[in-house]
């Protein structure tokens, strides 16, 4: 079923983006095409330098791309820049709050600047601290709140216009924050999803994406190489991976380059199965006919980590040494 135009939230084609002086200008996007329906959380996955964060800036309106078009919540990021502005949140890797203001006064704040009269921005602080469960240190300085407190009063800020944005950017949100805080984020973010906003998430963390997003789209070297759901993502490298651990590390080296995981430390390789006994058998065959290269083996579905190595990586070369 094709997706009515109203529903699409966030849509680019073939964004392109270079930077550097004239002769040695590198691309950092090279055709960047993207497509996020309303209430969706997608993903963008991919290395350092992959273009995550610029096709962030591109949509929010903080850069313009060398060529390409994009829309968001309806309106051309470039001719309606300020309708753009208007309909989003843009939440940054790292918490843009004043550390020397108690969380309500930063958010009273931020109410008065988008134009809420004193009685409104206390009310609207006031349902934004209990909404994101900050009411207890409403009065303390931002400068003693944990980390994922900070993102927390970050998230809130974005929100304190009327209406809410339609569509929120969050860049690494959950940089730096301990497994906890990052769990208390992640239902923040999905209770915004069920509000019916749109989430489009960048991501280090392949749990995150995992967890949160409906689809991912995986980038690299300034390409989209891959946009599906995660299981299916998951079922693209072959759904399960076989791990080897060999008995030396000439085995280990021989075998390497057909490997999709390698772990040097313990001599381990991991393989591309389809999880089946009879499969499973037939590569370990294949791979050591002699019975003597491996030394155990185990089998597990495939992860994110499986899909971001396969897809991200041009080809796997042997290490020079282990």
């Amino acid at each position: 079923m094709s997706t009515g135009t109203h529903d699409v939230m966030i849509e680019a084609q073939n964004l392109t983006k270079s930077h550097g002086r004239a002769g040695s200008r590198v691309r950092v996007l090279d055709g960047v095409g993207l497509t996020v329906t309303r209430g969706a959380i997608h993903a963008l996955l991919g290395p350092n330098g992959a273009g995550k964060t610029t096709t962030v800036r591109i949509l929010a309106t903080l850069s313009t791309a060398d060529s390409g078009t994009a829309r968001v919540a309806g309106h051309d990021v470039v001719s309606e820049r300020r309708q753009v502005r208007r309909a989003i949140s843009l939440t940054g890797q790292f918490a843009a709050v004043d550390e020397a203001l108690t969380g309500e006064e930063n958010l009273r704040m931020m109410a008065r600047l988008h134009g809420l009269n004193r009685a409104r921005a206390r009310q609207r602080a006031d349902e934004l601290l209990t909404r994101f469960d900050l009411t207890d240190a409403a009065r303390r300085q931002a400068r003693t709140y944990s980390g994922g407190m900070r993102r927390r009063l970050d998230l809130a800020a974005g929100l304190v216009g009327s209406p809410e944005p339609d569509v929120f950017f969050l860049d690494e949100p959950t940089t730096g924050l301990d497994p906890r805080s990052r769990r208390e984020l992640w239902q923040v973010v999905r209770d915004l999803a069920g509000r019916g906003a749109t989430v489009l998430l960048t991501t280090q963390y392949l749990e995150e994406a995992d967890q949160l997003a409906g689809r991912i789209s995986v980038l690299a070297q300034g390409r989209i190489v891959a946009e599906d759901t995660p299981d299916a993502l998951k079922t693209r490298v072959s759904g399960h991976r076989l791990d080897l651990v060999l008995s030396s590390r000439e085995a280990y080296l021989r075998l390497a380059t057909r490997a999709v995981h390698h772990s040097p430390e313990t001599l381990t390789l991991g393989f591309p199965t389809d999880g089946s006994a009879a499969h499973a058998r037939a590569l370990l065959d294949e791979i050591d006919p002699g019975r003597t290269d491996v030394d155990r083996f185990t089998l597990h579905r495939a992860t994110l980590d499986d899909v971001f190595l396969a897809l991200t990586t041009e080809k796997t070369e042997a290490p020079a040494h282990v």
